[in-house]
């Protein structure tokens, strides 16, 4: 059974500018999920539903590790549905004046418990799209 997603993708943005993408909570709701409590701190807490106004599945994240323009890392848990605690690495690095943006969310077999809807295979294919808007956002 696969137990994680990765992915990578190039954006024609700088590392700056695709930091600030993933890590400001205005810019976020362009491309990712509105977080009204977004604190870009180590140990920080923030919570957001899925985009519309079933708010069927609560996201609870916990920063875990900020390298500015390196590194940002936090859990990802769905508490009403499961006791699992999985990790979400984004990682950027430079390369011929593009920026390289790795996506790493493992441990997910930890969410098996909860259901269909917590396949591995529904977050393979959910990255795959928001990293596709990502990039639409930042090369538009």
């Amino acid at each position: 059974m696969k137990t994680k997603v990765e992915k990578e993708i190039i954006i024609n943005a700088s590392i700056d500018k695709v930091w600030k993408a993933l890590t400001n909570k205005d810019d976020m709701k362009h491309w990712y999920f509105d977080i009204p409590d977004f604190s870009l701190e180590k140990a920080a807490v923030f919570n957001f539903y899925e985009p519309g106004v079933e708010n069927k599945f609560w996201h609870r994240c916990q920063i875990e590790e900020v390298i500015p323009n390196h590194i940002f890392k936090h859990t990802w848990e769905h508490p009403d549905f499961s006791k699992a605690v999985t990790h979400l690495t984004w990682t950027l690095s430079e390369k011929d004046g593009q920026t390289v943006v790795n996506l790493n969310h493992d441990n997910l077999d930890g969410l098996a418990e909860a259901g269909d809807d917590f396949k591995t295979e529904n977050y393979d294919a959910g990255w795959t799209e928001i990293l596709k808007g990502l990039k639409e956002y930042l090369e538009k």
